[in-house]
């Protein structure tokens, strides 16, 4: 900044006033009293919320508007001012989200405990845009700065694979979201993942009524189980006499009956064998058994298909899947259960 630029600004200071709210922060009422600027000056540093300052000072590091020069010259100008307390800065619980007992909290939250904090600015610079050659792979770094002066960074990726269908035209502009979620998260010193951090995500309506988030997948999946469980094998046709009409296949013919040999066997007779085969043949047309090993449902095939896809998600291979099963369960991956499948989904999706 050049000396002529900063004695006419020194000029422009004078007369302004110049309220002290506590140290280090100030308030610098405009040259015609109609606003007043926040200004800090604390520890060497030195910003002030006025659009001269903020266009200013990215091109000129050493830039001072006329109203940070008002509070360091002070001209007697500078007042103790006594502020109302207000309540601290606080995250609505409504931006809050519950998933498989793991608490998230959304974008919208932390923007609001943000600007509750103080945020000066919000920068986004893309790293690395989407394209075929890089598997449509983006990348974004976010720069959020407090009124104080600190400055957070941190960096957020998208791509097909990390993002659920409704956003993958939108690359850039999720990873541009999670990036700033993630400054937002250092700034406002939230532990909780942003739930735009994740991918692939369904809302759904539990019993209580609150709102839990699930993965689709795993949803689909149940839906597909469920219908196999509930599935009533169909009725016999009932015969005038009583008996099903399997019951009277099966039944001994008098005739022969009659003209059995003794010592012979009843179930040696080639009616009666090849009658209960048919019927046991025609019953396991009609109601198929989904019962695997000590009467436990075996795995739907969206169970299965949605396990290889989130192994695949993850990098792990078909003799690591098995082995990760085998330590879990204490059994060979080849018998594993509907019930087993779907906590080992939830437990492949934690482990992202």
């Amino acid at each position: 900044m050049k000396s002529n630029d900063i004695a006419t600004r020194n000029g422009k200071s004078n007369g302004m006033k110049v309220f002290r709210v506590q140290d280090g922060q100030f308030y610098v009422e405009s040259a015609e009293g109609k606003i007043c600027y926040k200004v800090i000056v604390n520890n060497g540093t030195k910003s002030c919320s006025c659009g001269d300052y903020i266009n200013r000072i990215d091109k000129d590091p050493t830039f001072l508007c006329k109203h940070i020069l008002a509070v360091i010259n002070g001209n007697g100008n500078i007042r103790n001012v006594e502020v109302v307390k207000t309540e601290k800065p606080k995250l609505d619980e409504r931006w809050i989200s519950e998933i498989e007992g793991r608490e998230f909290v959304k974008y919208p939250g932390l923007l609001d405990l943000g600007h509750q904090k103080g945020i000066m600015k919000i920068d986004v610079d893309p790293l690395q845009y989407p394209t075929k050659d890089n598997g449509m792979f983006a990348i974004c770094k976010a720069l959020v700065v407090s009124e104080d002066g600190r400055i957070f960074t941190d960096v957020g990726d998208a791509n097909p694979e990390n993002c659920s269908s409704k956003v993958r035209k939108h690359l850039l502009r999720m990873a541009s979201t999670r990036a700033i979620a993630r400054a937002l998260r250092s700034y406002t010193n939230i532990g909780m993942t942003c739930l735009e951090e994740l991918g692939d995500l369904n809302e759904i309506e539990n019993d209580s009524g609150k709102s839990k988030t699930r993965p689709r997948r795993e949803v689909k999946a149940e839906a597909v189980n469920t219908e196999t469980i509930t599935q009533a094998p169909p009725k016999q046709e009932q015969q005038k006499g009583g008996a099903t009409a399997d019951e009277q296949r099966t039944q001994p013919d008098k005739k022969t009956k009659e003209k059995k040999e003794p010592g012979q066997e009843a179930s040696s007779k080639p009616s009666d064998a090849g009658a209960k085969a048919t019927s046991e043949k025609k019953n396991d047309k009609k109601a198929p058994d989904t019962k695997g090993e000590e009467g436990q449902v075996k795995p739907s095939e969206a169970q299965i298909k949605a396990i290889e896809k989130l192994a695949e998600r993850r990098g792990i291979n078909g003799e690591q899947i098995v082995k990760i099963f085998t330590d879990k369960y204490q059994k060979p991956y080849e018998q594993i259960n509907s019930a087993e499948a779907k906590e080992f989904i939830r437990h492949l999706q934690q482990a992202a």
